[in-house]
């Protein structure tokens, strides 16, 4: 094996699920960690399947995500068309089926709709007694075109009947492969159905036009879903059938929810498209996305995407499912939003302030507030939406025991620093901090006492972004006494 060739494979069938973002990371991290090369094919054969704008989507995330490929649809480097749609108008895979037809490894089934429904046997049925009829089936091909002569094929064709080439899978012995992961399967060839390679609409399936494609393109490792494992023995006799050198397989353990439920496509967090619009940062999504499955064999859980690509030992993926955990997720992105530099952090967070505050005020002062505050961009509206009205709130919060104030000595406080704060030119932090501390230190009492009512006053919230000083700045000298004097007149009824 010369170089290490991987390819990501999507169908644009909606948004990218996580799992098939995770697909896309490991692949392109198996290859880069050895140098390798990262393709990028799009899979449209399913045209039943086909969501519009699905294939723009995808290569907005690969870019967001920076998973950089080597060769693709725009990157044509003698290996293409990189979309199936398009290798099939070229009669490829159709040349490669009746290569298989030739060698008796596949065959034209001409069977209708109605005999392929006869085949249906029921598994389990419902009894007279159940109120849900639903019968289970099971339907396997019989090999019934298998025994078709050649005069009765070619007679068939000529006559312009609808046929599908189905693959001839022995019904007896056994089929093995080995999984990087997984180790040996072995699977009795009686269990596996002969499936069809191309359809009656002159489509390759989704299992054949793979197996081709990723033979002509070089492919030498794969890793997709252990949902796979069960199809995957089809893919080794289709190898075998051509005399190709198998890839390596690589299956990733399922992600499930904090249920340990497989992640519903329904789930709020199933998609990266989701996870971007609940104010997650790319770079965070990636990072934890590596570690659903994957372990370092280190108690580090922050690595950038190169860091990844060094540390990435594809021996280390795991066998049991992975939990999708929002909680860490949001806990990871936190250590991101943090580590942005100021112009970047407010690139992200200036849009989310301005769908809250409306007034005039430095909304960049506002955004820096909570930077160390967030786990996601969008938990900013909660904490900063004080600033463009002031919530109703109920006087208990001027009562704290640790800061020691009731109501009765925040009324006093409040009363005391209005003519100050009336009387204050420098409305700078450092004017009001001046004016603030010199009243608690008049009045010999701790800081709490005296800071405690002035932030509740100008917030009316017990969780602040920033302390009085930071927020009365912002609102300016107007609002800030406008709403200590709102507290006043709470305290007093």
């Amino acid at each position: 094996m010369d170089k290490i060739r991987t390819r990501y494979a999507p169908s644009p069938t909606g948004k990218m699920h996580v799992g098939n973002l995770r697909t896309a990371l490991y692949e392109y991290l198996v290859a880069k960690h050895e140098g390798g090369d990262f393709l990028f094919r799009i899979e449209d054969t399913d045209q039943g399947r086909f969501v519009e704008g699905a294939t723009d989507l995808i290569y907005r995330v690969l870019k967001k995500t920076g998973l950089e490929y080597d060769e693709g649809p725009d990157k044509d480097k003698g290996n293409g068309p990189y979309v199936q749609s398009e290798r099939v108008k070229s009669g490829l895979y159709m040349k490669y089926a009746k290569m298989l037809v030739e060698k008796g490894e596949a065959y034209y089934c001409f069977c209708t709709k109605e005999r392929l429904e006869s085949l249906r046997t029921p598994v389990n049925a419902a009894s007279e007694d159940d109120d849900d009829k639903e019968v289970k089936e099971v339907r396997k091909y019989d090999k019934h075109c298998l025994h078709l002569s050649k005069e009765e094929v070619e007679a068939n064709l000529k006559a312009g009947m609808p046929f599908v080439i189905r693959q001839n899978i022995p019904t007896e012995g056994t089929t093995s492969f080995t999984d990087a992961n997984y180790g040996t399967i072995t699977v009795n060839n009686e269990d596996l159905d002969d499936m069809i390679l191309i359809k009656s609409d002159g489509f390759p399936t989704y299992n054949f036009a793979n197996v081709v494609d990723d033979h002509l393109m070089g492919i030498t490792h794969v890793v997709r879903g252990n949902e796979y494992l069960s199809s995957t023995p089809k893919y080794t006799r289709l190898y075998h059938a051509f005399g190709w050198e198998e890839p390596i397989y690589i299956h990733c353990p399922l992600i499930t929810n904090e249920e340990h439920q497989k992640l519903s496509k329904r789930s709020g967090h199933s998609s990266f498209e989701d996870l971007e619009e609940q104010g997650f940062l790319p770079e965070a999504i990636v990072n934890f996305m590596a570690l659903l499955g994957w372990s370092s064999g280190t108690d580090r859980e922050i690595f950038s995407l190169q860091e990844l690509i060094e540390a990435f030992d594809y021996h280390h993926i795991n066998k049991s499912p992975s939990v999708f955990d929002m909680n860490k997720l949001r806990w990871m992105n936190g250590e991101y939003i943090k580590a942005l530099d100021d112009k970047k952090y407010l690139e992200h967070a200036l849009p989310y302030v301005k769908q809250v505050v409306t007034k005039p005020y430095d909304l960049e002062k506002i955004a820096m507030l909570v930077k160390t505050r967030i786990e996601t961009f969008c938990d900013i509206a909660e904490k900063i939406d004080f600033f463009e009205e002031l919530p109703e709130y109920d006087t208990e919060m001027y009562v704290h025991k640790k800061m020691k104030t009731t109501k009765e000595s925040s009324l006093e406080v409040l009363k005391d620093l209005l003519p100050r704060l009336e009387a204050l030119d420098d409305y700078s932090i450092a004017g009001i901090e001046k004016t603030l501390m010199g009243y608690i230190e008049e009045k010999g009492i701790k800081n709490g006492q005296g800071l405690w009512p002035i932030r509740t006053a100008v917030s009316g919230k017990q969780m602040t972004p920033g302390g009085a000083y930071e927020i009365m700045e912002i609102l300016g000298k107007e609002e800030s006494l406008r709403r200590v004097r709102t507290a006043v007149d709470m305290l007093e009824k």
